[in-house]
């Protein structure tokens, strides 16, 4: 039970984010903020990054009084290795996304399931084209097999490559490769990770530095790229549509299903099986109007961009979603989901269902998914939940508003098609000034901030500065429900944002998927950089993860930043501890990959920063302020 009160009105800037937290504090159910006061402070060794437990001679904790571990390890040496295993944590959860991926369209290219199957033809030729696979005269499954070996390739050694490098331009391969930080394989840029940071091994905190930044690009370049290629080959390459956000997608009079997580693998098959007759009437029986089928975190978006499937909400919404007592399950997939929602789910009638076998969560049901079995656990789930509609108590219920209409779907093919089939009238508008500069905001909520207060300020100041804003993961719900994903919006923005957006149709935030498509913005800077002949450094372009919590948000602005991209962060990582690292990431990164961090909290200094980044670059390539 809750001791202490919260201040709710700080907590979060959306009314139906606070309406469910007054709702949980008067029925006694604790949130991330009752966690995180209890929580608080936090232990500064910890905070900082100085405290090492890779071996049982410690733990240690390096102070003024004690400077060196046991080992002899000092503070630099002891930082660089937490943080190296934080990001290939963040690289691993990505890119082990990305090798599910590939399991699935194996086995769809060798006949092992009928429950999937390549949505996207012409993307499945056109990227093994691009990756050097024969296709002319070819059977389309034949092709799809080849494609999956490659992929898997970029995964070990054999290949000694990344699949996408081509998309890389040759000004920023050169700079890796005199770096030493060319991306060999997944695999075994995490593993190699893992064992320069084991005890008596690399104790050159600048050279572990590298390495991160190496295991960052496997991610990137690899690992989450394949995600996003293959998913679209499966599921269909997204193109604009429209769809809701927040609280109110979820209906007083239905079945509700949430899906939860970041593969789509799973969540497709839930789709299908919503939709199905049957399950339908079975649900009419059990007294409901029907089957309603919503998002959470990436999951959601991966939907909402293919489908236009509603999203509910993002990570700090996805406890009160649950807090409206008309959920009757939630499945989920992995990452990113807090294990509380076990607990709360129990104050309710609302059943988790786990379905991925390196994703249990104790108290849920597990349904483990697979290749062969798609469909048939899929309508096991729904049933699930038209069982627990009768279980619902009608007096807990509390949708807190109504929908907000967005326009999703923007992947670049849809981009490039909306521009006339390439990128030049984007260049132009870049060169005229009326695009000034793109900025990716990318990521995730953080209960220490106020809930989407710097996600959500942080676009609306870009926009007015003529600054287009691409928001993937997280931040999609924080800009839908601030209307900032209609092509209405464009009032907000500057003059030259409004004429070029109001011209193509389509709002000044742009959103491009969950926080595995940021790899659609590495390949969208690599397509400007190429047509312009420069460096990703040198384009007009920053990204940012204003309220981010996880190692995959470390890895993501990791490998933007290795690859030439500036990125603000809202808080460091857990680095201060060393003057050494800390000054890397801030300032050494730049020498070295025309690059850095910049940390500010505040979303409207942080625009301010990231609008002068942007005007440095276009005076650099000799455009008008």
């Amino acid at each position: 039970m809750i001791e202490k009160k919260l201040d709710i009105e700080v907590l979060s800037i959306w009314d139906d984010a606070k309406q469910m937290l007054r709702k949980a504090e008067k029925e006694g159910i604790e949130t991330a903020w009752d966690r995180l006061m209890q929580q608080t402070p936090h232990c500064k060794f910890g905070e900082t990054g100085v405290c090492c437990r890779l071996c049982t001679m410690g733990p240690c904790r390096i102070s003024k009084k004690a400077p060196r571990g046991v080992c002899g390890a000092d503070a630099d040496v002891i930082v660089a290795r937490n943080f190296g295993r934080f990001i290939a944590g963040g690289s691993a959860g990505h890119s082990d996304h990305g090798r599910d991926c590939i399991e699935a369209l194996h086995a769809v290219a060798h006949g092992e399931t009928e429950d999937y199957t390549i949505k996207d033809e012409d993307k499945l030729f056109r990227i093994a084209a691009e990756v050097g696979i024969e296709t002319t005269g070819r059977e389309t499954l034949d092709v799809a097999k080849d494609l999956a070996a490659d992929f898997f390739e970029n995964y070990g050694t054999t290949k000694g490559k990344s699949s996408f490098i081509s998309r890389v331009p040759e000004k920023r391969q050169k700079i890796w490769a005199d770096l030493g930080i060319t991306p060999r394989g997944v695999d075994r840029e995490i593993a190699e990770m893992m064992h320069r940071t084991h005890m008596g091994c690399d104790n050159d905190a600048a050279n572990t530095m590298l390495h991160a930044t190496r295991t960052c690009l496997a991610d990137g370049w690899s690992g989450s790229m394949i995600a996003t290629e293959i998913s679209d080959i499966l599921f269909g390459t997204p193109s604009p549509r429209s769809s809701q956000v927040n609280l109110g997608v979820i209906r007083e009079d239905q079945v509700n299903i949430l899906v939860h997580g970041h593969n789509p693998i799973v969540s497709e098959k839930i789709l299908e099986a919503v939709q199905e007759p049957e399950l339908i009437a079975l649900a009419k029986e059990s007294g409901a109007a029907g089957i309603n089928l919503a998002g959470l975190c990436c999951t959601g978006n991966e939907l909402m961009m293919r489908q236009g499937i509603p999203m509910a909400g993002n990570h700090l919404m996805t406890e009160l979603a649950i807090v409206t007592g008309a959920v009757e399950l939630i499945v989920v997939d992995y990452q990113c989901i807090m294990p509380s929602l076990v607990q709360i789910g129990s104050c309710f009638h609302t059943k988790m269902v786990t379905t991925a076998d390196k994703a249990k969560f104790t108290g849920a049901e597990h349904v483990k998914f697979e290749m062969q079995n798609g469909m048939e656990q899929a309508r096991k789930v729904v049933r699930m939940a038209i069982e627990r509609y009768g279980r619902r108590d009608s007096a807990r219920v509390e949708i807190p508003c109504d929908p907000v209409d967005i326009v999703t779907g923007f992947s670049n093919e849809s981009i490039i098609r909306a521009l006339g089939g390439s990128v030049d009238p984007l260049i132009e508008a870049i060169k005229a000034g009326k695009i000034r500069g793109v900025v990716g905001i990318v990521g995730c909520n953080n209960p220490k901030y106020k809930h989407d207060h710097c996600n959500v300020n942080l676009a609306k100041e870009l926009i007015k500065k003529d600054i287009l804003v691409i928001a993937t993961g997280c931040v999609t719900t924080a800009a839908g429900k601030a209307g900032l994903l209609v092509p209405e919006s464009i009032s907000m923005a500057g003059p030259g944002l409004q004429e070029i957006c109001g011209a193509l149709g389509i709002p000044p935030v742009v959103h491009m998927g969950s926080c595995v498509d940021n790899a659609r913005i590495l390949q969208l800077c690599g397509l400007l950089a190429g047509e312009l002949g420069v460096d990703i450094s040198d384009l007009p372009v920053a990204a940012s993860s204003p309220e981010w919590y996880s190692e995959k948000a470390a890895a993501i602005g990791t490998y933007a930043v290795a690859s030439g991209i500036d990125c603000h962060l809202g808080h460091p990582p857990n680095i201060t501890g060393s003057e050494l690292v800390t000054n890397l990431a801030l300032t050494g990164l730049k020498d070295l990959v025309g690059a850095s961090f910049l940390i500010e909290p505040d979303p409207f200094k942080a625009a301010d920063l990231l609008d002068e980044r942007i005007n440095s670059k276009r005076l650099g390539l000799g455009l008008e302020q």
